[in-house]
């Protein structure tokens, strides 16, 4: 008689997965994504009302607090956060400034004036608060963003939110495509370059002879997003995949206490701080 097969925890392969061990200080990594999504949903449906300065600047402070403490962050996101998202954010905030509606603000102090045009402080608060509002919302979709990978959202909503297996891994099978399409890119350049491509009208540097290479592209990967479409259709039928209601999972993404106290901490630190700030 057979054993009857059993779910694992245990780690598996996965292509998607970093090959380097995560520390167990970044327990953002260890949550199961639906966590990370439901504990900052509520918080980033919300923000887009606000219209102050400090309700977003906290939440800004709080998800960075959240990354910082828990999350292994590499020199390059690093590097986004502290000088890419700041300088975005100032950027935003001007470009709304200047075009924030003169008639809001008329009755705030001039900061700048070029002939008859005049940039207010009036405008270039209500700047700081969409930019603000914008790099805020963006912080906090970071905080899954950074430490999930997108095979474990789908295993996670196939298995928590039943969501159907058979939308679930398809759309698990289309995401697959996309590095594959990075590796079949390299090897038709390659393969352009070996031929001659590369020469002449075709090897200019100008945005015309670059729009022309890239036209040269698309047939070819478009065929062979055929034939790979075309192999694993014929793999999962070969499997029956779809053929059942349920099935067993290789890969479980468990749902622990520790994913609940996560939620029910950052919801209430968004709710203290929607009560602190918000006016």
């Amino acid at each position: 008689m057979s054993a009857k097969p059993t779910m694992t925890t245990s780690p598996v392969a996965d292509p998607y997965a970093s090959a380097a061990p995560v520390p167990r200080h970044a327990y953002l990594h260890h949550l199961n994504p639906l966590a990370k999504v439901g504990a900052v949903l509520p918080a980033m449906a919300l923000l887009p009302f606000t219209r102050d300065l400090a309700t977003p600047a906290a939440f800004l402070a709080l998800a960075y607090l959240v990354l910082l403490t828990g999350a292994r962050l590499s020199g390059r996101v690093l590097a986004i956060l502290f000088l890419a998202m700041p300088v975005g954010m100032l950027l935003l905030g001007l470009g709304f400034a200047v075009w924030a509606d003169p008639a809001r603000v008329a009755d705030t102090a001039s900061v700048l004036r070029i002939g008859d045009w005049h940039l207010r402080s009036g405008a270039l608060l209500i700047g700081a608060a969409t930019a603000l509002r914008l790099g805020a919302i963006l912080a906090l979709a970071f905080i899954g963003g950074l430490t999930t990978t997108g095979p474990d959202l789908v295993r996670a909503s196939v298995q928590q939110l039943r969501v159907p297996y058979r939308i679930g891994y398809t759309a698990l099978a289309a995401y697959r495509f996309v590095p594959r399409f990075g590796h079949e890119l390299a090897v038709i350049r390659a393969a352009h370059r070996v031929r001659g491509h590369a020469s002449g009208f075709w090897g200019g540097r100008g945005p015309i002879a670059r729009l022309a290479r890239g036209w040269g592209y698309i047939v070819p990967l478009l065929a062979g997003a055929i034939r790979h479409a075309e192999r694993v259709a014929l793999a999962m039928d070969s499997r029956a995949f779809g053929a059942h209601p349920t099935r067993t999972e290789r890969h479980v993404v468990p749902f622990r206490a520790r994913d609940v106290v996560f939620i029910v901490a950052m919801l209430a630190a968004s709710a203290t701080l929607f009560v602190l700030f918000l006016r």
